[in-house]
């Protein structure tokens, strides 16, 4: 029984990476092995054991044959008699296809160490084509190692057009489109993954409104960035919010709130992401008004947003629609108006004797004149 590192450990640590998961394989072994020294099963049909002191993942090395469609169309063989490089085989690209043994040396198979070095995704093998959802990994994988310089290798690109032509993205479900997409969100450069899947002409069978609005591949040279990617790389310079970056990048899709709704249905969209989007959509007039010190559209912006029901923070409509513009005006306008608005409330127009039917009316005017003052405090009206 002997027990090797792999997969994403391998790969980050090579680069410099922090790393954050440590998953292992196991030679030599079989289930009952792994339960006599203590493992615990994860999974009741993969053979993979939690350590019982570091609470890491061990898998057996399994070979896998495909005999179905869509990714979960394999017969898994795990045993014994399984060797690391027919596990190793198995694996998407040569970069996650190394291992390194107890004593560190590094099995490298399949040129990995070559490919970080030349900064390329790159598929182990022509298997890599049974799986669809490795479409979604390396597009996620681009995101992730874009601001090392990684690129998807030429031949790799090609298989991926060739999985699209033959109508390989109907076997994704929504539902790990929507989990892709999230994490790729969280990478340093978000924008790659949306970048991968058009250039191999899946993101119009994935996501058709964003394709649309991404606009035809252009060959190599500068490009222009198309609003989606313009705004999505605005964005995320400003947080790492996932709902966000996706809002931003998904906001100029879509025309109308009821569009904006169709979509992140489609996307099976949580509820956070799905309510910033539409929101924002809804916001889209309003805003532009707002920069224009239009205190009725400033008024009813934070009156859409819930600013002062359940003050809500509107920071995350002011990150998605000022990412269409690369303005921070309304920012500043925002953050100096809502909250001297919500600073009045019912309560304390009552401490002053007004009550009654004129109480809501009183109360919009005393907020719509905190918001002039507050500008006025701010230097942004004079």
């Amino acid at each position: 029984m002997k027990t090797y590192l792999v997969g994403g450990a391998v790969r980050d640590g090579l680069l410099g990476i922090p790393v954050v998961e440590r998953d292992y394989v196991v030679v030599g072994a079989d289930t009952a092995t792994m339960l006599d020294r203590g493992f615990q099963a994860v999974d009741r049909d993969f053979p993979v054991f939690r350590h019982p002191q570091s609470g890491d993942e061990y898998a057996l090395a399994r070979r896998e044959t495909k005999n179905g469609e869509g990714y979960r169309g394999f017969r898994v063989d795990a045993g014994a008699d399984v060797m690391l490089e027919e596990d190793l085989g198995r694996r998407d690209l040569t970069i996650n296809a190394m291992a390194q043994g107890e004593d560190g040396a590094i099995v490298d198979p399949f040129g990995g160490r070559g490919d970080l070095d030349a900064r390329l995704l790159r598929h182990v093998s022509p298997a890599f084509v049974e799986d669809p959802l490795r479409l979604l990994r390396i597009a996620r994988f681009a995101a992730k190692l874009g601001d090392h310089g990684f690129h998807v290798a030429h031949a790799t690109h090609r298989l991926l057009c060739a999985m699209v032509q033959r109508g390989d993205m109907a076997h994704l479900t929504r539902e790990r489109l929507w989990r892709e997409m999230n994490k790729a969100m969280l990478a340093a450069q978000p924008w790659r993954f949306f970048e991968v899947l058009q250039a191999c002409g899946a993101l119009q069978e994935l996501i058709m409104p964003l394709a649309d609005a991404m606009g035809s591949v252009r060959g190599h040279g500068t490009v222009v960035d198309r609003a989606p990617i313009a705004a999505l790389k605005r964005a995320a310079g400003r947080t790492n919010d996932p709902a966000q970056r996706i809002a931003a990048t998904l906001f100029s899709c879509v025309d109308t709130p009821a569009e904006a709704d169709a979509l992140s249905d489609q996307l099976r969209a949580d509820r956070t992401t799905s309510l910033l989007l539409r929101r924002a959509v809804a916001a889209r007039e309003l805003c532009a008004r707002v920069e224009c010190l239009d205190i009725e559209a400033l008024f009813d912006l934070a009156r859409l947003w819930r600013a002062f029901d359940d003050g809500q923070d509107i920071g995350a409509l002011v990150t998605v629609c000022e990412a269409q513009i690369a303005d921070a005006r309304l920012g500043r306008v925002l953050s100096a108006a809502v909250p001297a608005a919500c600073a009045v409330t019912a309560d304390s127009l009552r401490a002053s004797g007004v009550s009654g039917p004129a109480l809501g009316e009183q109360l919009a005017q005393a907020r719509r004149a905190a918001m002039r003052c507050a500008l006025g405090d701010a230097g942004l009206v004079t």
